[in-house]
């Protein structure tokens, strides 16, 4: 298996396809990635040389925020979110659905998991 940024890639799997299972790269930008390494659109994961991986990784690495940086920045605008004290700050620190979704037939289950840590605080 090939470990790419901290995701293991299924050995029998196109690469565009298998890219895709790298947080933050959608099917799009797996396709850029392909481009500008100039691989075949049938090349399977198990095929790639060990200068191409590199060449993923470097390319990755360098355009792109992916995995764990990722996370760090979404992390840090939901905190913003909240202490600006904004609607979707409220909405996220409550638990429930940020944009326009219905709530009262829908959105059950995390209605469900605020409601028992409220119970539990009182």
């Amino acid at each position: 298996m090939s470990y790419i940024l901290g995701t293991n890639l299924v050995p029998n799997e196109q690469v565009e396809i298998a890219l895709t299972r790298i947080f933050g790269l959608g099917p799009k930008k797996a396709i850029q990635v392909c481009d500008q390494l100039g691989l075949n659109d049938n090349i399977k994961v198990n095929k790639l040389t060990k200068y191409q991986i590199d060449r993923i990784i470097k390319i990755i690495s360098q355009n792109y925020l992916v995995d764990l940086e990722l996370a760090r920045v979404i992390q840090r605008d939901i905190k913003q979110l909240m202490s600006i004290g904004c609607y979707r700050g409220f909405r996220h620190n409550a638990g429930l659905p940020l944009r326009g979704q219905r709530t009262h037939t829908n959105a059950k289950t995390c209605r469900k998991v605020r409601n028992v840590s409220i119970n539990q605080r009182s």
